[in-house]
């Protein structure tokens, strides 16, 4: 007789209470609906002192028969083996189950510490000895998360980990709630989990920051609430604890109007299941912005502080509030939905019965032609050029092309909130990752990305890293387009430029200061698609000058200035801001300050200014008298476009863009002002002539005579052939 072979095994302690059988739980029931068989195999861990029953969520399982119980001595057979939480294994097992597999997968869904005590949970080299003992050394060690790939190469730099993480899964249609806006007049803001001191923040301000006593919000709390009221020394008038585990969490999350969660600094949060379980359900999510790696745009980023006024601003509005809950919804659909389960398990031989089960499944789920779409992948960079180059080509593209946006850049919010599909890829600098496992992700995301959306272009705004040249290589059936901005700096990047040769086309934006490019592409056009300079607004879509005052919050009799002098990410724009704006201000200016939407540090207080933080700030431009600003490619061509006298501070940090040249070529024009220099008397003497009425409104005159046009559209109609012919025939 043949011994039966189980698609899957899993091993854990499955008398786990929260997220570990939760996990469990999830995959199981995405195994089964995909006709998976899938047998547990239970150990005892050795932190889980008391004795406890099995999670109800396992015994559901169990019932039902999604699963079978592996039966304790006997051997087990699977396909592949999983195994989850490392902490089981940070003692000897007694009696180490009998398990072969085809393939075997450690899936670390907990840091090996915390920011304190890297080791303070589980040494990651004894483990895996460990591990390796009773079941070899053929292992994937796959972290949950980018936070927990960091901890443990942190604590262990030679780990082998898996290029991809092993993320958590969900069924967003059996969580989903659709709801018309908030329940009722009073916002109420919850959160549920297993009771934790470390999952609350550390101190009783913070505390009440993010759940306030404050008689215009109602806090409900499931799980873990006796801790926060024993910290407080006492239970808030507006708050409504509930004990874990008396409710569903599918229930509880339908009684709040906003999920909020923050905790101890020093945790390390391994995924945040509670987070996407009330994506899924329909609640707005705010959280810390250390979630971001895992939760893109999807969630609400903010700090205790900032909690009370988020909520208010959302409880107000109901039409943002239900945009927000729909794109949550749909980037966990996207990203953490069963499909993407079901692919991670093809990918290691595990695929689900019937006809034509013996072909290699790339695309499970996915049986359309491949569609008209687009997708356009962005550099992380210092600033939103890569991304905005893109967003303006994309939101030229024909209504029936679907536009997908991929970036590294922390702008990702941006482009959400302009209406575009967007998927963020954490960057190298984001994980912190080896370069080669950096490549190993990188290419693998960006292989899903093209089987989940199944463009028939890929439009590559960045310079061509192996893990872009790896993915080319291994889709050859998609039309692949390197968007390569010109004017990049003298004698650097020549190795980028021979990359050119993967890309099936390459689409030049246009240059201004073009006649005095001497970097490589100069040398490199010889079939290169190019069109005029691209920016992201048309001159006609710009705010007419009083409403763009009244946007900027500026006075209609004084004239005014504008000062964006970058992302603030490469070198110090905030050296020179208060020299500028005192100058500013004492000839009659008001003085604003744009703050980039990436920056990493928030601008410093300048005496008479005031902060504004508006995409596209381009749209305002018809507002002001003078313009400040770095001479990065975007900035740059709109300013000169739409005939706005400018200054330009070229930034000599940039590693290819040569700012130094194009701001010099624009002033020899007789179209802008340049500073070179701004720590010396340059700056007094350039910005005297600036504030003169004569001398900006020649530059006004001058822009109108050789400004440039904007080759978004025309780059969006070449883009949309391209896709035309990818797709004739298929």
């Amino acid at each position: 007789m043949t011994e039966h072979v189980h698609d899957v095994a899993i091993l854990s302690d499955f008398r786990y209470p929260g997220g570990t059988s939760a996990s469990i739980a999830a995959e199981v029931r995405a195994q089964a609906r995909a006709g998976l068989s899938t047998v547990l195999v239970q150990v005892r861990s050795p932190h889980l002192k008391r004795d406890r029953p099995f999670n109800p969520l396992i015994v559901e399982l169990l019932k039902d028969g999604s699963a079978h119980l592996a039966v304790e001595g006997e051997q087990t057979r699977a396909k592949l083996f999983v195994l989850r939480q490392p902490r089981i294994f940070t003692d000897d097992l007694a009696a180490p189950p009998r398990v072969t597999a085809e393939r075997t997968v450690m899936v670390l869904n907990q840091a090996p510490g915390d920011a304190a005590d890297p080791a303070r949970y589980y040494d990651f080299a004894e483990v895996r000895a460990r591990i390796e003992g009773h079941f070899g050394t053929a292992i994937e060690w796959a972290p949950i998360s980018p936070q927990v790939r960091t901890e443990v190469l942190r604590s262990a730099p030679d780990a082998p980990l898996t290029p991809t993480d092993w993320h958590e899964i969900i069924d967003v249609a059996e969580w989903w709630d659709e709801r018309p806006g908030p329940l009722g007049p009073v916002p109420v803001i919850g959160r549920h989990g297993r009771p934790d001191p470390v999952k609350w923040p550390r101190t009783t301000e913070e505390l009440l920051l993010a759940y306030p006593d404050d008689p215009g919000v109602k806090v409900r709390v499931l799980g873990g609430g006796e801790l926060a009221v024993e910290r407080l020394g006492r239970t808030p008038a507006g708050w409504d604890v509930v004990e874990f585990g008396t409710a569903p969490p599918r229930e509880f999350l339908g009684t709040i109007d906003f999920f909020v969660y923050f905790h101890d600094p020093d945790l390390v949060e391994a995924f945040g299941r509670t987070i996407m379980e009330a994506m899924a359900a329909g609640v707005p999510v705010l959280i810390g912005e250390h979630f971001r790696p895992i939760f893109g745009d999807a969630a609400l980023y903010t700090t205790p502080a900032g909690v009370l006024p988020l909520v208010g601003e959302l409880h107000a509005d109901p039409r943002r509030y239900r945009e927000v809950a729909r794109r949550a919804r749909d980037f966990v659909e996207s990203r953490f939905g069963y499909a993407s389960h079901e692919a991670r398990l093809a990918d290691r031989g595990v695929r689900p019965p019937g006809p034509g089960t013996e072909v290699e499944l790339h695309r499970p789920l996915v049986t359309s032609r491949r569609s008209r779409g687009v997708l356009m992948v962005s550099d992380n960079g210092v600033g939103l050029g890569h991304l905005s180059r893109l967003m303006a080509i994309g939101r030229r593209l024909p209504e029936d092309i679907r536009t997908v946006i991929a970036t590294q850049s922390h702008g990702a919010s941006v482009a959400h909130r302009e209406g575009f599909l967007t998927e963020y890829i954490p960057s190298r600098s984001v994980l912190k990752l080896p370069r080669q496992r950096w490549t190993e992700m990188l290419t693998s995301r960006l292989e899903h990305l093209v089987d989940l959306h199944e463009p028939a272009v890929v439009a590559v705004d960045s310079v061509p890293h192996d893990g872009i040249v790896a993915a080319v290589k291994a889709r050859p059936d998609i039309t692949w387009v390197w968007v390569r901005r010109p004017m990049w700096r003298r004698d650097t990047g020549a190795e980028w430029i021979e990359r050119g040769g993967y890309f099936d086309a390459i689409l030049e934006p246009g240059e201004f200061a073009a006649a005095a490019d001497e970097g490589p592409t100069v040398q490199d056009r010889a079939g290169v698609h190019t069109v005029d300079p691209i920016t992201y607004l048309d001159a006609e879509e710009l705010a007419e000058p009083a409403a763009a005052r009244r946007a900027l919050g500026l006075d209609p009799g004084r004239p005014a200035a504008l000062l964006q002098l970058g992302a603030g990410n490469i070198n110090d724009i905030a050296s020179p801001v208060a020299r500028i704006a005192g100058h500013l201000r004492r000839a009659g200016f008001q003085v604003v300050l744009a703050e980039s939407a990436i920056a990493t540090e928030p601008m410093p207080p300048v005496a008479g200014a005031h902060l504004v933080k508006l995409y596209p700030i381009s749209r305002y431009l018809r507002g002001l008298d003078l313009v400040i600003s770095a001479s990065g490619y975007n900035s740059f061509h709109e300013l000169l476009a739409f005939g706005v006298p400018a200054v330009f501070v070229p930034n000599r940090e940039t590693s290819l863009d040569d700012q130094v040249s194009r701001a010099r070529f624009a002033a020899a024009a007789g179209a802008a002002l340049i500073v070179e220099d701004p720590e010396t008397e340059e700056l007094d003497r350039v910005l005297a002539q600036a504030v003169r009425d004569d001398v900006r409104e020649r530059l006004r005159d001058r822009c109108a005579e050789v400004g440039p046009g904007n080759g978004a559209a025309a780059a969006a109609r070449w883009l949309s052939e391209l896709a035309d012919r990818r797709t004739t025939g298929v």
